[in-house]
């Protein structure tokens, strides 16, 4: 007797060949049927003999193709209706959206195969891509996954491609960016000539990247127009191109990362673990933060970066080629020699969104390129690189974009359609509904008016494929915050509810390690700013959280905070002020009292006196900042956690076996011991003054720092589960990007017994922000139904 069943796939199933695998596995069953992409995901009805439906369904998730994530099969018996054949039938787009859709994904081997073989019809074509490969979140316009829903419906198939499309055997079948030199997107290079127009002028006689290829040789910087936006290239081992590029993008001394042709490319450069290998070579071709080799030795013909790509940095930023485009900009087997490491860099000035739009990209980016390398496929979604680094032999998401977005985060508990527009800086928000948080691509600093438009297109966008329809609106409790302020004006009479900042950090942790909320962690909350209950800036926080609330178990004594921003980026300002707090004088043998001119110093002098423009803080990042700045390791910061990364570096290079810890106090805010618990570092900063004024070198002075900071982690989550009995503690807050630190809090941690949440699929930092204020505002709003 046949058996009919109806199979509903849910997760990345479609733009991934997941309707040719069907058709595959079904045909090899000798199944009757069909199968098709609807806005809930791919659907499939077979029917023959009931042996054979079981093992169609049992395979459909264990075999699924390469770039495919089934997050749930459901199964419907249906009357038998006979028919001998298995057919593809043409997508639906009734329905509410359910799938999900694919992110952008590295060119496969099979791709690259064809790259380099003169004999293949896409010899050289810089857009090859199949099922398996390409673009997939930077093209989509709608849903379902169609050709007509990408950027490319405007691109008519030629009858080769054509005919490979419409082949359920071929790896092309249903790739919705196919194409081949007669009728994919053109490349084109754009130089300015005599400029009689004002435009660039097209480079005619002559192959795109050759010319493109000569230009960076020269010492150029090329505009070059990737997946999710432009960037910004030139040859990483020139050192007066990279600092050409640096002067004209504002860029101060933040490390720029490279694009190297394999990881065996950039062995001399940095010390590369197994798991950073396979990060690199991910089909997610993130950029991984790589110690740098302290003393490298550069073989004969080696790549070697100039010292202006990442100075003062313990590490350099590298990723591989992720398009056809930038391998042949590296140089195929065979082609003439170029420049074998190029600086990648997002196209933008400092601050402003990446740039996506072709003729933008022609006014924008003027001041800072010579040429431009663009092509005709329009780019729908801005996504910019990934950064992420192994810490313990796991990934650490830094920055969470191409590659990972739209990629949901799976939530612990149900949440109602809700849309969390994250913090300030780095910002990404959240949509979320069920058990997905749908987190967006990296979108920037939100005190740029680009940055707040790049939003709004983003949000609409995320909403318009996800088919979320967010009833609430959840922003940070900060009330200067813009992404807080959008959110007050699109409410349109739907509920906001604020969360405070270092409350979401570490709710961000714990959804991300599946934790329900029964139970309250220790969060050790630490970064640069956050707006805190008392109008306060925290960001040296112990918190005692689960989604429902917190309580301030601890926290870094307060300091002022003299100018606010002009302390961030001058640290000497923090440093002379947490001196003050200490009662240690200004004597000019301290490198921050030299660092500060002798004007300023009377008026901060007198501003720290007079109490005027100087908030209190308790953040641990300007603690960080201060020590740099006494230690004479950064006073001015040109990038945001300059000095901190800095000295991280620093402390890299002392002798581990001569490193002793400084203390900080503890003292408790109730005389029987009780109450909130006050760490204070004036003892670290007095036994830093010691040692300096005794010669200790900066870098036994940076890691003796860190290590007091450890001890001070691991001391206060002892009182906490003294005190309270818990035992699991979450690391969160950009502080936490520092690996050093978070390895060192993390084994002192578990090897007195306590679980540690540490970031892996979102970052530490503002990055991973809305996330946490999607669960905590999910949790208000089921106890104000509950009780109401």
């Amino acid at each position: 007797m046949p058996r009919r069943r109806r199979v509903t796939v849910q997760g990345v199933v479609q733009g991934v060949g997941f309707r040719p695998y069907l058709y595959g596995l079904a045909t090899e069953l000798a199944l009757a049927g069909h199968v098709t992409n609807t806005p809930e995901g791919v659907v499939a009805e077979v029917e023959g003999t009931p042996s054979a439906v079981d093992r169609f369904c049992d395979r459909i998730a264990a075999q699924a193709p390469p770039l495919a994530r089934v997050e749930s099969v459901h199964h419907q018996d249906l009357p038998a209706t006979g028919g001998g054949a298995f057919t593809i039938l043409a997508s639906r787009a009734d329905g509410p959206v359910r799938t999900l859709v694919s992110p952008d994904m590295a060119t496969c081997a099979d791709c690259l195969d064809e790259l380099a073989d003169p004999a293949d019809r896409r010899h050289r074509h810089p857009f090859v891509n199949c099922t398996h490969c390409g673009p997939r979140f930077t093209i989509v316009t709608g849903v379902p996954y169609d050709r007509a829903h990408t950027t490319m419906a405007g691109f008519a198939m030629c009858p080769d491609c054509a005919r490979e499309y419409a082949d359920p055997t071929d790896r092309r079948f249903h790739a919705q960016p196919v194409a081949c030199p007669a009728c994919g997107p053109s490349l084109r290079l754009l130089v300015p000539r005599q400029p009689l127009d004002g435009r660039p002028k097209g480079v005619a006689g002559t192959d795109p990247v050759t010319e493109a290829r000569t230009l960076l040789a020269r010492g150029a910087i090329l505009a070059v127009k990737g997946l999710g936006g432009y960037h910004l290239a030139c040859d990483a081992s020139d050192p007066g191109a990279v600092a050409l590029l640096r002067h004209r993008k504002a860029r101060g001394d933040k490390p720029f990362a490279v694009m190297a042709r394999s990881a065996d490319d950039i062995e001399h450069l940095v010390r590369l673990s197994p798991e950073e290998r396979s990060l690199l070579e991910a089909g997610t071709r993130p950029v991984v933060l790589l110690r740098r080799r302290r003393d490298p030795s550069y073989p004969a013909g080696a790549p070697r970066p100039a010292e202006a790509v990442a100075p003062g940095s313990p590490d350099l930023g590298v990723m591989l080629p992720y398009t056809p485009l930038h391998h042949l900009l590296l140089g195929l087997p065979g082609d003439a020699e170029g420049p074998r490491l190029l600086v990648m860099t997002s196209g933008n000035v400092a601050g402003e969104p990446i740039v996506t739009d072709d003729a933008e990209a022609l006014e924008r980016l003027a001041p800072l390129a010579d040429a431009w390398l663009t092509h005709d496929r329009p780019i729908q979604v801005p996504c910019d690189d990934s950064v992420v680094r192994v810490s313990d032999g796991e990934p650490l998401m830094i920055r969470r974009a191409r590659g990972y977005a739209p990629l949901p985060v799976p939530l612990p508990l149900s949440v109602r359609p809700a849309l969390a527009v994250g913090g300030d800086l780095k910002n990404a928000f959240c949509l979320g509904e069920g058990r997905r948080a749908w987190l967006s691509a990296h979108i920037g600093d939100m005190d740029d008016l680009g940055t707040q438009r790049a939003f709004e297109r983003a949000t609409a966008q995320l909403e318009s494929i996800t088919g979320v329809r967010p009833g609430m609106l959840v922003a940070d409790r900060h009330p200067g915050y813009r992404s807080a302020r959008w959110a007050d004006r699109n409410a349109a009479g739907r509920t906001v509810v604020r969360v405070q900042h270092h409350h979401a950090h570490v709710a961000a942790a714990m959804a991300e390690h599946g934790l329900d909320g029964t139970r309250p962690v220790i969060g050790v909350a630490f970064d640069g700013t956050g707006h805190g209950d008392d109008g306060a800036v925290w960001g040296g926080e112990i918190l005692l959280a689960d989604y429902d609330g917190f309580t301030r178990f601890g926290h870094l004594t307060y300091v002022p905070l003299p100018g606010g921003d002009a302390a961030v980026q001058r640290p000497y300002r923090m440093a002379l002020a947490h001196l003050r707090a200490a009662g240690i004088g200004w004597s000019d043998d301290l490198a921050c009292v030299a660092a500060c001119p002798p004007d300023e110093r009377c008026v901060l002098e007198r501003q720290l006196e007079r109490h005027l423009n100087c908030v209190p803080t308790s953040s641990m990042g300007r603690l960080f900042d201060a020590v740099s700045s006494l230690a004479g390791v950064c006073h001015r910061a040109g990038y945001e956690a300059q000095a901190a990364v800095e000295l991280e570096a620093a402390a890299l290079n002392a002798p581990v076996e001569d490193v002793t810890a400084y203390a900080f106090a503890l003292r408790a805010s109730e005389p029987d011991g009780g109450g909130v618990v006050r760490a204070d570092p004036a003892p670290v900063l007095a036994a830093t003054v010691g040692d300096l004024r005794a010669g200790t070198e900066p870098a036994l002075v940076a890691a003796r720092f860190h290590r007091a900071v450890t001890g001070l982690v691991h001391r206060i989550c002892v009182r906490a589960r003294e005190r309270h009995g818990l035992d699991t503690v979450a690391l969160t807050g950009g502080v936490f990007a520092n690996t050093l630190l978070s390895s060192a809090c993390a084994t002192a941690l578990r090897e007195d017994g306590f679980t540690v949440l540490r970031h892996h699929l979102v970052p530490p930092g503002d990055g991973g922000l809305a996330l946490g204020q999607l669960m905590v505002a999910a949790r208000a709003t089921a106890r104000t139904a509950t009780t109401g």
